[in-house]
Protein backbone atom coordinates (compact mmCIF):
# COMPACT_ATOMS: atom_id res chain seq x y z
CA UNK A 1 0.00 0.00 0.00
CA UNK A 2 1.37 3.40 -1.03
CA UNK A 3 0.28 6.62 0.62
CA UNK A 4 1.36 10.09 -0.46
CA UNK A 5 0.89 13.04 1.89
CA UNK A 6 1.29 16.56 0.47
CA UNK A 7 2.15 19.59 2.60
CA UNK A 8 3.66 23.07 2.44
CA UNK A 9 1.01 25.07 0.62
CA UNK A 10 -0.25 28.44 1.74
CA UNK A 11 -0.89 32.06 0.84
CA UNK A 12 2.03 33.98 -0.65
CA UNK A 13 2.44 37.33 -2.37
CA UNK A 14 3.46 37.54 -6.03
CA UNK A 15 7.20 37.10 -6.33
CA UNK A 16 7.35 34.99 -3.20
CA UNK A 17 8.46 31.42 -2.62
CA UNK A 18 7.10 28.19 -1.18
CA UNK A 19 8.43 24.65 -0.80
CA UNK A 20 6.02 21.76 -1.12
CA UNK A 21 6.74 18.32 0.30
CA UNK A 22 5.28 14.90 -0.41
CA UNK A 23 5.97 12.15 2.11
CA UNK A 24 5.60 8.64 0.72
CA UNK A 25 4.91 5.54 2.74
CA UNK A 26 5.63 2.02 1.56
CA UNK A 27 8.72 0.60 -0.04
CA UNK A 28 10.74 1.09 -3.19
CA UNK A 29 10.29 4.89 -3.29
CA UNK A 30 13.68 5.33 -4.96
CA UNK A 31 12.96 3.22 -8.03
CA UNK A 32 9.92 5.12 -9.27
CA UNK A 33 9.55 8.40 -11.09
CA UNK A 34 7.56 11.02 -9.20
CA UNK A 35 5.57 14.01 -10.42
CA UNK A 36 3.88 17.17 -9.27
CA UNK A 37 0.55 18.13 -10.84
CA UNK A 38 -1.69 21.12 -10.20
CA UNK A 39 -5.31 21.97 -10.76
CA UNK A 40 -6.64 25.49 -10.84
CA UNK A 41 -10.35 26.27 -10.39
CA UNK A 42 -12.29 25.44 -13.53
CA UNK A 43 -9.26 23.94 -15.26
CA UNK A 44 -7.95 20.45 -15.93
CA UNK A 45 -5.18 18.96 -13.83
CA UNK A 46 -1.83 19.63 -15.47
CA UNK A 47 1.64 18.16 -15.12
CA UNK A 48 4.07 20.62 -13.53
CA UNK A 49 7.31 18.67 -13.07
CA UNK A 50 8.71 15.14 -13.18
CA UNK A 51 11.77 13.54 -11.63
CA UNK A 52 13.00 10.10 -12.65
CA UNK A 53 14.44 7.49 -10.32
CA UNK A 54 17.86 8.65 -11.51
CA UNK A 55 17.16 12.31 -10.84
CA UNK A 56 16.44 13.55 -14.37
CA UNK A 57 13.92 16.35 -14.34
CA UNK A 58 11.39 17.85 -16.73
CA UNK A 59 9.19 20.90 -16.33
CA UNK A 60 6.17 22.49 -17.89
CA UNK A 61 7.16 25.54 -19.92
CA UNK A 62 5.11 27.75 -17.60
CA UNK A 63 7.34 26.95 -14.60
CA UNK A 64 10.78 26.44 -16.15
CA UNK A 65 13.41 28.52 -14.41
CA UNK A 66 11.15 29.17 -11.41
CA UNK A 67 10.32 25.73 -9.97
CA UNK A 68 12.70 22.94 -8.94
CA UNK A 69 11.65 19.36 -8.30
CA UNK A 70 13.88 17.17 -6.14
CA UNK A 71 13.75 14.01 -4.07
CA UNK A 72 15.38 12.63 -0.95
CA UNK A 73 15.27 8.86 -1.27
CA UNK A 74 16.59 8.34 2.26
CA UNK A 75 13.55 10.19 3.59
CA UNK A 76 11.04 8.91 1.00
CA UNK A 77 10.18 12.53 0.28
CA UNK A 78 9.54 14.54 -2.87
CA UNK A 79 9.89 18.32 -2.98
CA UNK A 80 8.85 21.22 -5.19
CA UNK A 81 10.68 24.49 -4.62
CA UNK A 82 8.64 27.32 -6.13
CA UNK A 83 10.16 30.78 -6.63
CA UNK A 84 8.99 33.97 -8.33
CA UNK A 85 5.41 32.86 -7.83
CA UNK A 86 2.70 34.41 -9.98
CA UNK A 87 -1.06 34.66 -9.45
CA UNK A 88 -1.52 32.13 -12.25
CA UNK A 89 0.34 29.56 -10.14
CA UNK A 90 -2.65 29.48 -7.79
CA UNK A 91 -3.92 25.90 -7.68
CA UNK A 92 -4.13 22.75 -5.63
CA UNK A 93 -0.84 20.88 -6.04
CA UNK A 94 -0.71 17.08 -5.98
CA UNK A 95 2.19 14.66 -5.93
CA UNK A 96 1.78 11.56 -8.06
CA UNK A 97 3.43 8.23 -8.75
CA UNK A 98 2.56 5.54 -11.25
CA UNK A 99 3.63 2.10 -10.11
CA UNK A 100 2.96 -0.81 -12.39
CA UNK A 101 0.06 1.01 -14.05
CA UNK A 102 -1.55 2.06 -10.78
CA UNK A 103 -1.77 5.80 -10.13
CA UNK A 104 -1.19 7.06 -6.60
CA UNK A 105 -2.06 10.64 -5.61
CA UNK A 106 -1.48 12.83 -2.63
CA UNK A 107 -4.46 14.59 -1.09
CA UNK A 108 -3.33 17.94 -2.48
CA UNK A 109 -2.11 21.18 -0.92
CA UNK A 110 -3.52 24.61 -1.77
CA UNK A 111 -1.19 27.30 -3.10
CA UNK A 112 -2.64 30.80 -3.39
CA UNK A 113 -0.61 33.63 -4.88
CA UNK A 114 -2.24 36.96 -4.18
CA UNK A 115 -1.45 40.42 -2.87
Amino acid sequence: QVQLVDSGGGLVQPGGSLRLSCAASGTFFSIYAMDWYRQAPGKQRELVATISSGGRTNYADSVKGRFTISRDNAKNTLYLEMNSLKPEDTAVYYCHSNRGGVNYWGQGTQVTVSS
